[in-house]
């Protein structure tokens, strides 16, 4: 049995049971239990997010990032190969009706990201002079368990820092030598000089880089979409069909030969949805404990809004070029998948305008990820082994570049699956913190 078997029987158990119960059901409870609060405060968030749109850039340092860099430090993060890959895999995958289960694992993780925004910012430190926070922190100083903060801190290191960036320079490395023949180790080498340059220059660097970089690759994105599928007017409602009728009966949608269940489209449709908006994941704290808000749910709405743009936006126009062009052929899949929708829009365009995206997208979650790992290695070591770490990073970049993509992507699945869990039991049991924070904020904003 090689390793690929291996990881696959691991994350069928851990991905096709326990963390799609675990995630929708956090996301339920607190759905119910703040009343809905990925509704009531999306009009607050939205406000937030685009009332501080700030392209000339402000100043981040010790005391933390403003909460539109540590937006956009989230968004980086999130958006990435889930949304251009990601949807393509869980299309080809799960079915058409992948989709749907990835809209409703987001609407529920609205409600949990909001969650995890407020308790980084309730249990937020400053460490050596420097605002620091996310999951480690509350998981030690709320719940009151070392053991837990250090195997979550293990685990995202490993799920991110190293795995996570490894199927980010995979995806650029194939779209590269797909669209313009530039050999994938060539692609690597360039992506971690490129990222290393960024990495050197701390929280300030990789704040002023974020909050410039994501507004536009997410504008130049959605508009080439929706270019492609306003062509393709009459294959939007079809489109539509056959993501809600696969989500329930996908046979009905592919056929009886592709052989795709309820269960398989549930599982990749939820499984790359947390991939891509990383709500319950424990990732995304990190960028929202170093905002500078005058109260923790402030940011949570911001946070919500994250979530909204990631999936419902980005994903969705992804998912749609690709029903409304008829590039689905059941043997395609990851990014090849989204470059051949692309093509039959744009035409030779279409692979060069996805390789320009995907490099965009892929290396700003290479930025934001890597910012995830160092507040947990200087949880764990404390700045003297950031040096250590920049390395293995960048070393783990090239080396994805070159890996066949199975094998990377199960190994993203393992890991990702292994820090969620510490995550959740921290929300489940800090929920009281959570709504009595959101209930303080209400009382005074009256």
């Amino acid at each position: 049995m090689d390793i690929l078997s291996i990881l696959k029987s691991i994350n069928n158990v851990l991905w096709g049971y326990i963390l799609i119960i675990l995630l929708c059901g956090t996301g339920i409870f607190y759905t119910i239990k703040l009343r809905f609060v990925q509704v009531r405060k999306f009009k607050e968030g939205s406000k937030r997010v685009f009332g501080g749109i700030n392209l000339k850039g402000s100043k981040a340092g010790e005391d933390g990032m403003s909460s539109f860099q540590a937006l956009t430090t989230a968004i980086a993060a999130q958006v990435g190969t889930g949304n251009l890959a990601g949807a393509a895999t869980a299309i080809a995958s799960g079915g058409p009706g992948a989709i749907f289960w990835m809209w409703i694992s987001a609407f529920l993780g609205m409600a949990t990201i909001f969650a995890e925004a407020i308790l980084a910012q309730k249990f937020k430190k400053k460490v050596n002079g420097e605002v620091t926070g996310g999951p480690a922190y509350y998981i030690k100083n709320g719940l009151g368990s070392s053991g837990l903060a250090a195997f979550f801190s293990i685990s995202i290191i490993v799920a991110l820092g190293f795995m996570g960036n490894m199927v980010q320079s995979n995806s650029i490395g194939t779209a590269f030598q797909t669209s313009m023949n530039i050999p994938t180790i060539i692609t690597g080498i360039i992506v971690a000089a490129l990222a290393g340059f960024i990495f050197i220059g701390g929280v300030g660097r990789i704040a002023s880089v974020t909050e410039k970089i994501v507004p536009i690759m997410a504008v130049f994105y959605i508009v080439g979409s929706l270019i492609i599928v306003i062509m393709n007017y009459a294959s939007i409602l079809p489109a539509f069909k056959m993501i809600f009728v696969g989500a329930f009966s996908p046979k009905a949608v592919l056929g009886g030969a592709i052989g795709v269940t309820v269960k398989q489209a549930v599982r990749y449709g939820v499984a790359r949805g947390l991939f891509s908006n990383e709500a319950g994941m424990g990732s995304t704290p990190h960028a929202h404990a170093v905002a500078k808000v005058k109260h923790p749910v402030e940011q949570g709405t911001v946070a919500i809004v994250s979530v909204f743009i990631d999936t419902f936006v980005i994903l969705s126009l992804t998912a749609l070029v690709i029903l409304t062009t008829g590039a689905l052929d059941t043997k395609t899949t990851g990014i090849q998948l989204t470059q051949e929708a692309f093509s039959r829009g744009f035409g030779n365009f279409g692979h060069t305008f996805i390789a320009i995206c995907l490099f965009f997208f892929a290396f700003s979650t290479i930025i934001g990820w890597y910012f995830f790992g160092e507040a947990n290695v200087k949880y764990l070591f404390g700045r003297k082994a950031l040096g250590i770490y920049r390395v293995l990073v960048l070393a783990f970049i090239v080396l994805g570049s070159m890996l066949k993509v199975d094998l990377v992507w199960e190994l993203a699945d393992t890991f990702n699956g292994l820090m969620v869990i510490p995550n959740l039991i921290a929300l489940i049991f800090l929920s009281s913190t959570v709504s009595d924070t959101l209930k303080d904020y209400e009382e005074k904003s009256e």
